[in-house]
């Protein structure tokens, strides 16, 4: 897990004296401090490193990382990156927001205001009365377009900010009750939130650094995913040019709508996730010659998840299973495949397991023997009412994975 590092330097030797609040006892500190009650700070943000590898982890008794090369066979060449607007994992952010709440003698109270910054790079001032501070911060969304999926909810609660996304025009009922549309994928974000940062005029905490010329306080704030990244692949064996193209949509169900960004806690608002696909021919797999439909889809991932809790439950070998997750909900991906004979049929996969044992996101590989399904006579569109149909007749193939 990479760290991102907070040093809060202030108190610095240079702002001059302001009055009565001088810290001028015999055991001060040199060079001499001079205090006052609003007091200006600065914060530095370190370098931060983020890399596909390092936050996708199974949840199985033994913990390992995704395996890129040994299980992802579709791959992500510069088509893939226009289609998607994106590399294949995380990027290294480069401004963050910057949220910090007062609670005065306090610890751990009630928020009652926010101060709002955004920087960028990795250098901040602000200014600090003496007592307790909460800090969130959260990487600048910056999308290609200029268009913003994410919603940062700030009002509602000053305690709990709740990133969500909106429905698009795709209609939609898989395993999302309360929605008929499917929703727009977030962008990646990434949180740290750190409750009780105590700047009193002992200045416990501080160490002086000579080239600055500053007393320093160093935070270790993790940065942390909330949003989770899946790699789908439908391995098409034996295609033999039967399946020709997609349509390059595809839907991924059952999971959380939005995220607490203090706790890191998903919603239990399940919802259908939209996303793109696109078709590659001649990929190898193990020596065979496959064609794979494959696709990038950010998400928050299931409903109940708890990053944090998790994470800690994990570091004290207490953790089995992905524990928080509500099950209730079963996943579901589907995608429509194109015909040789010019019709199309909507498949819909069962990914449910797959899911749940890699609940911060990773590979969902599906492999169909396309010499076990049917040639559709018809178009079978999109319906998910079609999935009582025969193959026969086209419509919608559902298959248990």
């Amino acid at each position: 897990m990479r760290k991102l590092m907070i040093a809060i330097i202030g108190l610095m030797g240079l702002l001059g004296f302001v009055g009565p609040m001088g810290f001028m006892t015999s055991c001060s500190p040199e060079p001499p401090l001079h205090l006052y009650d609003a007091q200006e700070a600065v914060i530095e943000l370190s370098v931060v490193d983020l890399d596909l590898e390092g936050y996708w982890e199974t949840v199985m008794e033994l913990s390992t990382q995704v395996d890129l090369a040994a299980n992802w066979y579709y791959g992500w060449d510069e088509i893939d990156v226009l289609t998607h607007h994106s590399v294949l994992g995380y990027t290294m952010p480069d401004a963050f927001e910057v949220r910090r709440y007062y609670t005065g003698d306090i610890p751990y109270a009630p928020h009652t205001g926010v101060i709002i910054d955004t920087i960028h790079g990795n250098h901040y001032q602000g200014m600090f009365d003496w007592g307790y501070w909460d800090m969130l911060l959260w990487n600048h969304i910056n999308p290609y377009d200029g268009v913003q999926s994410l919603v940062i909810d700030e009002t509602t609660s000053l305690d709990s900010v709740i990133a969500y996304t909106n429905p698009t025009m795709r209609a939609t009922r898989y395993n999302a009750p309360a929605f008929t549309h499917a929703f727009n994928a977030p962008e990646p974000l990434f949180t740290a939130y750190e409750q009780a940062i105590e700047i009193n005029k002992n200045l416990d905490g501080f160490v002086y650094d000579e080239q600055r010329n500053a007393w320093i306080r160093t935070l270790k704030l993790v940065l942390r995913p909330v949003t989770y990244i899946y790699l789908t692949q439908v391995i098409l064996h034996n295609n033999r040019g039967r399946i020709t193209s997609v349509d390059g949509n595809a839907d991924i169900s059952g999971m959380a709508r939005s995220t607490n960004m203090n706790t890191g806690v998903a919603g239990n608002d399940a919802v259908t996730v939209f996303y793109n696909v696109n078709l590659k021919k001649e990929r190898d797999k193990d020596g065979e010659k496959v064609d794979i439909i494959g696709g990038r889809v950010v998400t928050f991932g299931p409903i109940g998840v708890e990053t944090k809790a998790i994470e800690e439950a994990k570091k004290a070998g207490i953790l089995k299973r992905a524990s928080g997750l509500d099950k209730k909900y079963r996943h579901y991906m589907d995608c429509t495949m194109q015909f040789n004979n010019g019709n199309d049929s909507t498949f819909v996969f069962d990914i449910t397991d797959q899911v749940q044992q890699q609940y911060k996101g990773g590979i969902i590989t599906i492999e169909l023997n396309v010499d076990t399904i049917q040639i559709p006579s018809r178009s079978g569109g999109s319906g998910f009412d079609a999935v009582v149909k025969d193959f026969e007749d086209g419509g919608t193939h559902e298959f248990d994975i």
